[in-house]
């Protein structure tokens, strides 16, 4: 399953060049790289910061990046815990374990 979501992802892995805008180059983002910082500051409130993210990217892709790093979030706890991924995301969510 995260195999097919990996190649799609690869090809937005690779941050695109940089750009020149009135005499300074303006450096782009991936969306992984977007996705971390919006979560990181999300997770500490920092409101600038999250707008700051949520302009490097499209809403979508931002979303997708956000998406790929709670899975892998998820898994990484899961082995860590010697859980499930569905326990240890009703877990993280608050809800009762089904």
């Amino acid at each position: 399953m995260f195999d097919t979501v990996r190649k799609y992802a690869a090809k937005f892995r690779t941050p695109a060049p940089a750009r020149e805008t009135g005499g300074r180059e303006k450096r782009t983002h991936n969306l992984f790289e977007a996705a971390a910082v919006y979560v990181a500051a999300r997770a500490t409130d920092d409101q600038d910061r999250v707008e700051e993210a949520a302009g490097w990217v499209s809403p979508e892709a931002l979303s997708f990046g956000v998406s790929e790093l709670a899975c892998r979030a998820v898994v990484v706890l899961a082995r860590e815990r010697a859980e499930s991924p569905t326990a240890v995301a009703r877990d993280l969510l608050g809800l009762p374990t089904a």
